[in-house]
């Protein structure tokens, strides 16, 4: 069970939404008033002990973009333990590049909302 964010997390994820990158920035404007689905998301959301960039708390999805620096041998190996750790709490993970954000942003958003629709069972 995750231990509630301290007063530094939540202090720290308000410095994050103040201080948004330009990625971050533009998938908030796709995934703000519930315009996925109807599904509300919270940006730069504290969960003891991370903070994820975007969730979602109906559909238990956190959406996480990456910059260049989440391609270093050590960061991935810090995204596998916390992506592990996020599935264990109930969480899936979705990850972004920021790439990804700016080139390709309808695929991006086609991805968020096949994972909060739920999918019928095959016919047969």
């Amino acid at each position: 069970m995750p231990t509630r964010p301290t007063h530094h997390q939540r202090q720290f994820a308000r410095y994050l939404r103040a201080n948004q990158t330009d990625c971050e920035q533009r998938l908030w404007q796709k995934l703000r008033a519930r315009q996925i689905a109807g599904f509300k998301f919270r940006r730069q959301y504290p969960f003891a002990p991370y903070i994820l960039d975007f969730y979602c708390v109906e559909q238990s999805l956190a959406i996480e973009l990456d910059g260049g620096q989440h391609y270093d041998p050590q960061h991935i190996a810090h995204d596998q333990r916390r992506t592990h750790y996020l599935n264990q709490q109930g969480i899936r993970v979705l990850r972004f590049s920021n790439l990804d954000v700016l080139a390709q942003m309808d695929a991006v958003l086609e991805q968020i909302l096949r994972a909060v629709t739920p999918h019928p069972a095959p016919a047969g």
